[in-house]
C-alpha cells in the first residue's frame, strides 16, 4: 500500500525518516525547490498527483523512476484534491450571488462536458471523485447512519422539522449523520446533527431559515444560501456530519451544515459510497425518485447477504411509503424468507426509528438538550 504525503509536514516527516519517497503518493503539493531534495531522497517508485513543480524538474524526476501526473488544464477544480470540501469553499463569492460560487462555476463546466465528452475532462472528473473518495473514507467516523429523503422538503415545514430532530438525535447518541448533501431533509437532517445544544438554538435557526424557503431561482438560491450562513455564524455547529452530494443534480444547491462534504461528479459512485459506509442503518424519510431509488439500491446487498451484522433498513412515513410511493410493499415482499427480514422497518415517527437504532446497535444513550 502507498503513503500517501498530503502536506508539506507529512513530506518533512517522511524525508526525515530517511526512508526514501518508493511507493510514496504525492498529492497537490507545491514542491518548487525542492528537486533536489527529492531526487536525493530516492524517488523511484514514487506517484506525484498535480504538484507544483520547477519547470523542467517533472522530466527530471520521471527520469529518476516517479511517475508525475501533470496539472489539467482549464478546469475549475482540482482534481488531485487532498481533503472533503467546506461549505465556505462551495459557496465562495456568495457574496456576489450564487452563480458566481464555486459550486456554480462547476455545474456549469459539466453541464457542458456532459453534452461535449473529451478524453481530458473525462479523466479529471474520475481523478477528482477517485481523490474525494479517499480523503471521504480516512474521515474518522462513529456509528454512521445515512438519512436519505426528498430535496423538497421545505423549510418551515413539519417533514423539515422532524428531519432536524432525527438527525439531532443521532448525533446525541453518538452517531456520524451521512446524508446526499443536498437541500430538504437532507439539509434538515445535517442542521441538526450540527446542532445538538440547547433547543431553543434550533428553534432560532428554523425560524431564520423558514423566510428563505425556496431555491427556484439564482436570486431565490442565494437567499437560501445566505439564510443558511447565517446560522452558521450565529451558532456553534458541533454534532458530526457528512454530506454527499452531486454535480449530476447540481440544480440542487448542496447544504452549508454538513461537517465534510464529499461533492462527486459521478451520481452512481456517489450513492455506492453513500450506502456502503452507512454501516449503521439507513433511515428513508419522505422522498420521490432518489429516494426510491437508494432504498431498493440499499435493498440488493441486504437480499443477498449470508452472514454477519445486516445494518437495519427503516422506512419512515406509513402513508407515503405503502399509499403514495408504495415501496414498502414490495421491500417486505423481497424480505420474505431472507435472512435481513428482521432488519427492515416500517414506522411512523422519529422515536421510533431512534428505537430501532438502539435495539440494532449498543450506542451511548445521550440525549439532546
Amino acid at each position: 500500500m502507498r503513503a500517501e504525503l498530503e502536506s508539506a509536514a507529512a513530506l518533512d516527516q517522511r524525508l526525515a525518516s530517511g526512508t526514501g519517497l518508493a511507493r510514496t503518493c504525492l498529492q497537490s503539493l507545491d514542491l518548487t525547490g525542492r528537486t533536489p531534495e527529492l531526487l536525493a531522497a530516492g524517488i523511484a517508485g514514487a506517484v506525484l498527483l498535480g504538484c507544483t513543480l520547477d519547470p523542467g524538474a517533472d522530466q527530471l524526476l520521471v527520469e529518476a523512476g516517479a511517475l508525475v501526473f501533470p496539472r489539467l488544464p482549464d478546469l475549475p477544480f482540482n482534481p488531485y484534491r487532498s481533503g472533503l470540501y467546506r461549505p465556505e469553499e462551495l459557496y465562495s463569492r456568495l457574496d456576489e450571488g450564487y452563480q458566481r460560487s464555486f459550486d456554480a462555476g462547476v455545474y456549469r463546466w459539466w453541464q457542458h462536458h456532459s453534452r461535449h465528452r473529451d478524453l481530458t475532462a473525462e479523466l479529471a472528473m474520475t481523478l477528482h471523485d477517485y481523490s474525494v473518495v479517499d480523503a471521504l473514507e480516512d474521515n474518522p467516523v462513529t456509528a454512521p447512519v445515512g438519512v436519505m429523503g426528498g430535496h423538497r422538503s421545505e423549510r418551515g415545514s413539519t417533514a423539515y422539522a422532524e428531519a432536524v430532530r432525527l438527525g439531532r438525535e443521532l448525533a446525541a447518541r453518538g452517531h456520524t449523520v451521512f446524508t446526499g448533501g443536498g437541500p430538504g431533509a437532507m439539509e434538515a437532517a445535517a442542521l441538526g446533527a450540527a446542532l445538538v445544544g440547547p433547543w431553543s438554538e434550533v428553534e432560532q435557526a428554523l425560524e431564520l431559515l423558514a423566510r428563505h424557503p425556496r431555491f427556484d431561482t439564482d436570486a431565490e438560491t442565494s437567499e437560501w444560501a445566505r439564510a443558511a450562513f447565517e446560522v452558521r455564524a450565529g451558532h456553534r455547529l458541533t454534532g458530526p456530519s457528512i454530506g454527499i452530494p452531486t454535480w449530476v443534480y447540481g440544480h440542487e444547491p448542496p447544504n452549508a451544515f454538513s461537517g465534510g462534504i464529499a461533492k462527486l461528479f459521478s451520481n452512481a459512485i456517489r450513492e455506492d459510497i453513500l450506502l456502503r459506509l452507512s454501516t449503521g442503518g439507513l433511515v428513508c424519510l419522505p422522498g420521490a425518485a432518489g429516494t426510491v431509488q437508494e432504498i431498493f439500491q440499499a435493498l440488493t446487498p441486504r437480499y443477498y447477504a449470508t452472514g454477519g451484522t445486516i445494518p437495519p433498513l427503516i422506512l419512515l412515513g406509513i402513508e407515503h411509503w405503502t399509499r403514495q410511493l408504495p415501496a414498502w410493499p414490495l421491500v417486505e415482499a423481497l424480505a420474505l424468507g431472507r435472512e435481513f427480514a428482521g432488519r427492515i422497518h416500517l414506522c411512523d415517527s422519529v422515536d421510533e426509528v431512534l428505537a430501532l437504532l438502539e435495539r440494532s446497535m449498543a450506542v451511548p444513550k445521550l440525549r439532546a438538550a
